[in-house]
């Protein structure tokens, strides 16, 4: 079941839908004085640190893997492999990917883009309150929900990940950032929260679903390549979660799909170089 491309995201969907449930209860009771919200609050922010310590952990793993696999053509670790595997032709994909990738994202700023479009839906959805009031708090949960779920880089370079090669570890990781946020929003914001979960099904499958059509077309060196970038992504994702760092991950997205050009073109020059 792990391999059908949409499974981390049906996986992501369930724990909303599950968060939502439960955070909906929890506002029933506090709405009775038996649950205090901020010792609630303090809880999951714990929570949702040590899920970032996860996610670096998964990031690091990917990276490594990636490595270490192209240098010894295995997942045994040998004694001084690591070093090796360091310096494979995998890293110096992936280190000249980032660098590429983070000049062309920042040139373009990606990150405010997606903030900027962010903004805008959630002030449509704001608008003239005093005329619509019984709809507008759903609307709210229903986009302030949809906006953290899915506009970010974990939710694009998850679904990368799982369409392109199988591997839903990350998906699997924001499922479970996701289970903690959706039941502190849905406690607070009502049901529009457990309503964006079809928001996420559509959206991240979608993802999925179109890096797993174009992953078929590429080979098993170029897939391997851009899941060891998208690695190195998670562990900036991971910092960030954590509050270490506040990079902007959106901006370093194009790395991701510079193996696609940057492998073959790899492997023509030392191609040419073998051959003087």
């Amino acid at each position: 079941m792990e391999n059908f491309p949409l499974w981390g995201t049906l996986v992501n969907t369930g724990t909303v839908v599950a968060g939502s449930l439960f955070g909906l209860l929890i506002h029933l009771i506090s709405k009775k004085g038996k649950l205090k919200s901020q010792r609630f609050s303090e809880v999951s922010a714990s929570i949702m640190r040590g899920l970032g310590l996860a996610v670096v952990m998964v990031g690091i793993g990917g990276a490594l893997k990636g490595v270490i696999y192209d240098a010894v053509g295995d997942a045994v670790i040998v004694s001084g492999i690591l070093a090796e595997g360091l310096y494979s032709d995998n890293a110096i994909i992936t280190i000249l990917s980032i660098v590429i990738g983070v000049l062309i994202g920042g040139l373009i700023d990606i990150d405010h883009w997606v903030n900027l479009l962010g903004k805008k839906v959630e002030t449509l959805f704001n608008r003239k309150p005093e005329q619509n009031a019984v709809h507008v708090p759903v609307a709210q949960g229903f986009v302030s929900a949809s906006l953290l779920f899915c506009v970010g880089s974990m939710t694009i370079v998850g679904s990368i990940q799982s369409g392109l090669s199988g591997n839903h570890d990350l998906l699997y990781t924001k499922s479970l950032l996701d289970f903690v946020s959706s039941i502190v929003l849905s406690s607070t914001m009502g049901i529009g929260v457990l309503l964006s979960s079809a928001f996420v099904l559509v959206f991240q499958g979608g993802i999925a679903l179109v890096a797993n059509l174009a992953g078929q077309g590429l080979s098993a060196a170029v897939i391997d390549a851009m899941s060891c970038v998208g690695s190195v992504l998670i562990v900036g994702l991971g910092l960030n979660v954590m509050g270490i760092t506040n990079l902007k991950i959106m901006n370093y997205l194009p790395a991701v799909f510079l193996p696609i050009a940057l492998v073959p073109l790899w492997d023509f020059i030392t191609g040419l170089i073998a051959l003087i």
